[in-house]
């Protein structure tokens, strides 16, 4: 699983030029399920981002959790971040077939949430816009393999 992180101050997600989700400060998270990922993996992966302090403090020091902020979380699933770019042409195989990936993430909001994180979300599986006001510009990418 991997997992890109970014700071904002404010992030929201359209299908069809409808908005359906918005969120102020916080995280925007494009998050990718491949092959190999299951619910252990998730319920780590929702620890991490739980926990990880890079939510500025009264010093403007990456110090901060989510929690200790008040932040939200914008969710958008990205099947695109398990590429194989060995080739010119990106391939996919390597990403989490669609059911069981979908299975994931609605895993992985669940885990959030049971942490008292306000977590909105992107529509899985559709073609969307994500708009936002990078914080910073700080960004992380936490990928599964690494813990």
């Amino acid at each position: 699983m991997i997992a890109v992180i970014q700071r904002v101050k404010k992030a929201s997600v359209s299908v069809e030029n409808k908005l359906i989700s918005e969120i102020k400060k916080g995280y925007t998270i494009l998050v990718g399920f491949c092959q190999g990922d299951n619910d252990k993996i998730t319920e780590k992966m929702a620890e991490k981002i739980a926990n990880l302090r890079i939510m500025a403090d009264n010093q403007g020091k990456m110090n901060l959790n989510l929690s200790q902020t008040n932040a939200e979380i914008l969710l958008i699933s990205q099947f695109t971040l398990c590429a194989d770019t060995s080739q010119r042409r990106p391939s996919f195989i390597k990403a989490l077939k669609e059911d069981e990936a979908k299975k994931l993430y609605e895993l992985l909001i669940k885990k959030l949430q049971e942490k008292s994180l306000s977590v909105k979300t992107g529509k899985f599986g559709e073609y969307m816009q994500v708009e936002i006001i990078n914080d910073g510009p700080t960004t992380i990418i936490l990928d599964s393999k690494d813990f």
